[in-house]
């Protein structure tokens, strides 16, 4: 039975750490950061205690074998039993992509096999191993996300052990633009920024054509943005957003105003739930 239906618990998954926040519910209000734990592999057990700061970058399977034990540590004196929780993954962590619907596509299952089909063009295998969600279009194309089945596995298991019900299990991208994409002004394109990578969402009449993952260098600014944003731009055959409305860990100066008129202007949106 769930205990508090007025707020409820989000865990990020990184390749470094674990995050628990708070999420007050029917609230713009940022989540309230309650605990971290770092990944840290340790001699002699498969977890022990390491700073966040110094953390290894962990391969998905990684991150799987460490999980149980990082999630039993994060959790410890938090009375989290009894919660709603949503566990929201890294986007290195996942694999996100576009998926042109066949012409004449009439079932679900045509979706599906077209899914596969791209899955396998892009990262050479086939997504037996993944746990594949999209947001099934037979008239557009539309975006697809893939959790390795172990991870999420474990995920599923090590909630239910600490007496956590899980809402959902999604990546970072997808969690920011459920929250803000009817936030979204006209002619506007979405990033969201997370360890140091931007996840730049190129959008046409209000819809997702396109996303692009990009290291965000030191000192990130307006004119970087803009290099960026052009770029991506040019390579889809869009015309360049004047506005980009960025969610996350936004670099300190594209949280400011653009210094100059040849520069795309930014408005954050805040993290997201």
């Amino acid at each position: 039975m769930l205990k508090n239906f007025t707020q409820s618990l989000r865990i990020d998954v990184t390749p470094q750490a674990l995050r628990l926040l708070r999420v007050r519910r029917w609230s713009k209000a940022a989540p309230e950061l309650l605990a971290e734990q770092p990944f840290a592999p340790g001699p002699g057990s498969a977890f022990a205690v390491g700073s966040v700061a110094t953390a290894a970058s962990l391969s998905p399977n990684a991150v799987a074998e460490v999980f149980a034990g990082a999630l039993a540590a994060l959790l410890a004196g938090q009375q989290a039993a009894g919660s709603a929780a949503c566990f929201v993954l890294s986007d290195e962590l996942v694999r996100l992509w576009q998926v042109t619907p066949p012409v004449q596509a009439a079932r679900l299952a045509d979706l599906e096999g077209a899914t596969a089909l791209r899955f396998h063009t892009l990262y050479g295998e086939t997504p037996a191993a993944w746990h594949v969600s999209a947001d099934w279009n037979a008239a557009a194309p539309f975006m697809a996300a893939a959790i390795p089945r172990l991870l999420k596995s474990v995920i599923d298991n090590s909630a239910a052990q600490h007496g956590l019900t899980v809402t959902a299990v999604l990546p970072n991208f997808v969690a920011a633009w459920n929250r803000h994409a009817g936030d979204l002004k006209n002619g506007a394109w979405f990033g969201v920024a997370q360890a140091n990578v931007l996840a730049l969402a190129a959008c046409e009449g209000g819809q997702l054509r396109a996303l692009r993952h990009i290291a965000i260098p030191h000192g990130a600014d307006h004119y970087w943005l803009t290099q960026a944003a052009q770029r991506e731009a040019l390579l889809l055959g869009l015309e360049p957003p004047s506005l980009i409305q960025l969610s996350g860990e936004v670099p300190a100066a594209l949280a400011k105003p653009a210094s100059s008129d040849k520069h795309i202007a930014t408005a954050a949106l805040g993290a997201a739930a």
